[in-house]
């Protein structure tokens, strides 16, 4: 039987996921990871982790599924973007990876913005100067760890990684080269002085593979890892957010998903680019369509946050059963829309798009005497919802309108921040059910790559439509004003946050 394995390079999980072509899915495993905070705003990775987790799933998923390795016919890898990973000449990690929500290299970015114009930068690469470039950050290794930038032999990043340790073969997968800030959208290659701007040399980029390419086979040493056959081939891979993207559903042109997960990504799908430096641009993984994307640093993790820190007064007794996170949204539906005043912005890990300012900060306002946790929760649940409504203000501007709006992750499981989503768009919201994540791409890429199927929409096989929830016009005028709230609040206090971000 031909069947196929999709992995994901997660940041708080790996995920494997085994398929049957065309439809039946026969197994999933995950490994934990652990995400490093060795100084404020850092964000690392070990990659051989990865690595021994991809390892253990591989098995896993053989052994859940009574096959033998030989019956896989491909792998797909994919993963988040755009993580760096430096090798030296041998092979060997030189530390650990530096993750795309590390925030470390604001006064490289600060140096790159004064050195480019970012707006022809952002037409010319599709992407803005901000602290995901990758020349920013290895601008930061250069000048803290010169002994690690003078040994670099290899830059690529989390899936990259782990397609060479299957292979043998180093490459760059699309997607990481132009989050990268390394490609040229006009010229469709990787630009040799867009590589100068990392003060690397072009031979320490791999070259440059489509998602669906055939980039090598499982080694003899990867095989003997894994359990997988010597000669199965792997493809180039996938970022997470466009592996999920499709998966879901995002498919032609207006489609849109929202990621609920611990951040919150807001994902277009396009027939045009359009470059803004306020948000980021991606292939997808459709020939002929883009993904114009955003991504708010802080979702799910600042609610978790809140839970665990906070939400200790809904833990009284209520509905049998619920879990802390449910008993605040039952105290959240019994709040008016825009929490009778309460607003929140949801920047604790700084925010990335649409405003890309690692200095700003989250905060509540507007509370009194007679809130309480419910306001706090629901004001927290609202911030998201403005936020991805400032994304799709962005898109209409550059004349990309959303016309489908799908959720998907663990946040698409609470009704009332569905409802809270669809009212402030003012659209209704398709919950799925059914969607493994990223993985499910990653899978299904391997099986377009290696011939094993030429269907593109095939991936939609395992993933069916939940819940449509519809927008209440009666609470529109209501969140017209606590948007408006929420745009006055960042301006009113991005000067404070700057003071505080540079203060000694």
């Amino acid at each position: 039987m031909n069947c196929v394995i999709g992995l994901d390079i997660g940041t708080t999980s790996t995920i494997g996921l085994l398929l049957r072509l065309p439809d039946r899915r026969l197994a999933t495993a995950s490994r934990p990871v652990t995400l490093q905070h060795p100084h404020a705003g850092w964000a690392e990775e070990d990659p051989e982790q990865w690595w021994k987790n991809v390892c253990a799933i591989i098995s896993e998923l053989l052994a859940a599924a009574n096959i033998d390795g030989r019956e896989v016919h491909a792998v797909g890898v994919s993963g988040m973007v755009p993580a760096v990973v430096l090798l030296d000449a041998e092979g060997r990690l030189l530390r650990p990876s530096i993750q795309q929500s590390d925030g470390r290299c604001h006064a490289e970015v600060q140096a790159l913005r004064a050195e480019q114009d970012e707006v022809a930068f952002a037409k010319r690469t599709g992407n803005g100067i901000n602290q995901q470039l990758v020349a920013a950050k290895l601008r930061w290794i250069e000048r803290h760890e010169p002994a690690v930038f003078a040994r670099i032999a290899t830059v690529f990043g989390s899936y990259d990684y782990i397609n060479w340790r299957l292979t043998g073969e180093r490459r760059i997968e699309q997607n990481w080269a132009l989050e990268a800030g390394f490609f040229d959208l006009a010229r469709g290659l990787v630009a040799d002085d867009l590589i100068a701007l990392a003060h690397l040399r072009p031979a320490q980029l791999p070259e440059r593979a489509a998602s669906e390419a055939l980039i090598g086979q499982i080694t003899h040493s990867a095989a003997a890892a894994t359990g997988l056959a010597v000669g199965t081939p792997v493809v180039g891979g996938l970022a997470d957010h466009v592996a999920s993207a499709w998966a879901a559903g995002v498919s032609v042109s207006g489609d849109m998903l929202v990621k609920l997960g611990g951040a919150c990504d807001v994902l277009l799908a396009s027939a045009h680019a359009r470059p803004d430096p306020r948000i980021f641009l991606d292939h997808h993984v459709r020939p002929g369509l883009f993904i114009p994307n955003g991504c708010m640093a802080c979702s799910g993790s600042m609610l978790n946050w809140f839970a665990e820190n906070f939400g200790q007064a809904a833990d009284a007794p209520g509905v049998a059963g619920a879990t802390r996170l449910q008993r605040l949204d039952t105290l959240a539906a019994a709040v008016a829309p825009g929490s009778e005043g309460v607003r929140a912005l949801p920047y604790f890990l700084g925010e990335k798009t649409p405003i890309h300012n690692p200095l700003a900060r989250g905060t509540f306002t507007g509370i009194g005497l007679h809130h309480g946790p419910g306001h706090l929760w629901r004001s927290l649940l609202e911030s998201v919802a403005f936020g991805v409504r400032h994304h799709v203000e962005v898109f209409d501007e550059l004349g990309l309108p959303a016309t489908r709006v799908i959720a998907s992750d663990g946040g698409s499981a609470s009704l009332v921040w569905l409802q809270i989503l669809a009212d402030v768009l003012d659209r209704p919201v398709q919950s799925l059910r059914g969607h493994p994540g990223s993985s499910l791409g990653a899978a299904w890429i391997a099986a377009i790559g290696a011939g094993l199927s030429d269907d593109w929409s095939g991936v939609g096989a395992f993933v069916e439509p939940d819940k449509l929830v519809i927008p209440r016009a009666a609470h529109r005028n209501a969140y017209n004003d606590a948007y408006s709230d929420y745009r006055a609040l960042y301006a009113a206090l991005q000067p404070l946050f700057q003071h505080m971000g540079t203060r000694p």
